[in-house]
């Protein structure tokens, strides 16, 4: 969801004024109802005074539910939308959502900076939290009781971390609520923005990335992992989880509880991880696709497509484990011209 702690929004605004803000001056002619939006969310999370978008087939079943007061959508799309919602249609609703966000949420990079240079409201850190030298904690940032932080390390504003947790020494977090009992190693970084860009022949369009990174109790991460915030979702990482150095997290990750994530693996923007998943050494997934609980997954693995609970894979493209050693053996003997 996108915070109000993290992400300042200009509204609220009439609709017709946001999409003619946002360079649309013939949806908003064509609006049959005008009303206030107060901010951007996606069609799940979504009130009555936020806007959304539903770009393709794969969004009805959700459009349908969605307590969202505007949605963009394509025109096939229009028939599945609550009749208390009040739907633009346009050709590319994704684009056009781009364009609002930017007009509710402008320069929002250097929105999150601005915020780490304000003082007010003061930081609450309760009794028996350390911080060690250099630390910086922003506005409005809470800090529970027994939690100790490293040297050089900064926390945004608004952040919140619990209690009797580990920060080690240069690390930064921004966006976040982490729980109790976290274990966070040297050079972490948490919070920052997802690799978000409509891809276009003459220029890369950033996409901002307005969500959140939650991180239940007892997670430990690794150095130099990287955990990057939500688009406008959340990125979260389940109780008990477990998650080696150097690895990549990318925008609204889901990972279960108890999952194993070894170094150097990489997850791109939207992987689902079911609980107790184990991921071997060097391992990545593709973006939008799901890993059923208690899957196992091979070292150096390349996963392009969803498995089910307790699958065993292996390779690139990930396959399952004894077809892959098969393989393995199949072109073993044709290497050395044996073709029984």
């Amino acid at each position: 969801m996108i915070d109000p702690r993290f992400h300042d929004c200009t509204g609220p605004m009439l609709l017709s004024d946001l999409l003619e803000a946002a360079g649309h001056h013939e949806l908003a002619e064509s609006l049959a109802a005008d009303l206030s939006i107060d901010g951007a969310s996606d069609l799940a999370d979504a009130g009555s005074a936020n806007i959304s978008f539903a770009a393709s087939k794969a969004y009805s079943e959700k459009l349908g539910r969605s307590r969202a007061g505007a949605i963009l959508v394509t025109a096939d799309l229009h028939a599945f939308a609550s009749a208390k919602t009040t739907t633009v249609v346009c050709d590319k609703p994704y684009d056009v959502f781009v364009d609002v966000l930017n007009v509710l949420y402008p320069d929002d990079g250097a929105t999150r900076i601005r915020a780490s240079m304000r003082s007010e409201p003061s930081p609450l850190i309760e009794p028996g939290a350390i911080l060690g030298p250099n630390v910086t904690v922003g506005a409005g940032a809470q800090i529970g009781t027994g939690t100790m932080i490293g040297a050089n390390t900064t926390i945004g504003a608004g952040v919140t971390i619990g209690r009797d947790c580990v920060i080690g020494s240069n690390v930064a977090i921004d966006c976040a609520h982490l729980g109790n009992n976290v274990v966070i190693q040297p050079g972490v970084i948490i919070g920052a923005e997802g690799f978000g860009f409509q891809m276009r022949s003459d220029q890369h369009r950033k996409i901002p990335q307005l969500g959140r990174v939650i991180i239940q109790d007892r997670v430990e991460l690794g150095a130099n992992t990287t955990v990057d915030r939500g688009t406008l979702g959340d990125t979260v990482i389940g109780e008990g989880t477990k998650i080696d150095n150097l690895v990549q997290v990318g925008h609204n990750c889901r990972i279960g509880r108890n999952c194993v994530i070894s170094g150097m693996c990489g997850l791109s923007g939207s992987t689902v991880l079911e609980d107790g998943v184990v991921m071997g050494g060097g391992a990545g997934t593709a973006g939008h696709l799901r890993l059923g609980a208690k899957t196992l997954v091979l070292a150096r693995s390349g996963v392009t497509h969803s498995f089910p609970s307790g699958s065993n894979i292996a390779g690139a493209p990930a396959q399952d484990v004894k077809m892959w050693k098969r393989e393995i053996v199949a072109v073993r003997r044709l290497s050395k011209g044996d073709k029984t």
